[in-house]
């Protein structure tokens, strides 16, 4: 099942050429639009340029709906880190200067109400991975908010860093987990879309030899986990001078399905 109401922001870039038409008639619709910011002024405020001398400006308190500091308003940084960044706005008004008065904050807010109201547990949604740390990155699934995938929830393959299977700017599928509703937090998980571990095995006959990745090398287990699929491990026995992450030819001794085990042997 796949269910979102909020795209990531830069998801869609090609279906954004906004004209001023289009921006007058969001204004009473609501609808969300998206464009890039061009630049960021010194009161941090946002400017989207449309074209066709076509301005949108997003005020420092328009921004941001949840990274706000004491004042009320988001911090500098954050503002300054949304140029040449594709963002989400509802349109608030005109001013004086025929300029369009944006509103990421807005979006924010309605993201936020679809994570306390609507968003279960286990729907797939559509995301970006926005940063990564060594235990797991961020992906934005909508509206500007951020979902946290820990490392353990990428594969069933162990690995060392997120980096080994994602990258910064990365369109990625994810499925809820769970969602802290009171706090506001989502937690993800990827590989619950990556198959299980009969249809991965599906691919693989006892008595062929392919290639696989080593996982987890340590001779005191007696044997090396070997990644056929992220979401699919054999065990071999053990080899010496086989290090993390090297590259193996592997033959299949004995697939073992009411196990859900492999048995291997480095060739």
């Amino acid at each position: 099942m796949e269910y979102q109401r909020f795209m990531p922001e830069g998801w869609n870039i090609s279906n954004y050429n906004i004209t001023r038409e289009q921006l007058t008639n969001a204004i009473s619709t609501g609808e969300i639009l998206q464009g890039k910011v061009n630049r960021c002024d010194p009161n941090y405020n946002l400017y989207v340029e449309f074209g066709n001398d076509i301005i949108g400006i997003i005020p420092r308190e328009e921004v941001e709906a949840i990274n706000i500091d004491e004042t009320g308003f988001p911090k500098p940084n954050i503002c300054m880190s949304k140029v040449n960044k594709y963002v989400q706005f509802k349109v608030k008004d005109v001013d004086s200067k025929n300029k369009f008065i944006l509103s990421r904050k807005e979006v924010g807010k309605e993201a936020l109400s679809w994570i306390t109201n609507d968003l279960q547990e286990g729907v797939v949604v559509n995301g970006i991975v926005k940063s990564m740390q060594p235990y797991g990155v961020f992906v934005e699934i909508g509206g500007g908010i951020v979902g946290l995938l820990h490392i353990e929830d990428i594969s069933i393959a162990r690995i060392k860093t997120p980096a080994e299977r994602l990258k910064i700017g990365q369109k990625i599928n994810v499925m809820i987990k769970c969602i802290d509703r009171k706090l506001e937090r989502v937690i993800l998980t990827y590989k619950e879309l990556l198959g299980t571990w009969e249809e991965n095995v599906k691919d693989f006959s006892e008595g062929e030899t392919v290639n696989g990745i080593a996982r987890e090398v340590e001779k005191s287990k007696n044997g090396i986990f070997i990644e056929l699929k992220p979401n699919l491990v054999g065990m071999a026995e053990y080899k010496d001078g086989i290090e993390y992450g090297q590259n193996v030819d592997v033959y299949i001794k004995k697939i073992i399905p009411d196990k859900k085990k492999i048995k291997l042997l480095i060739v």
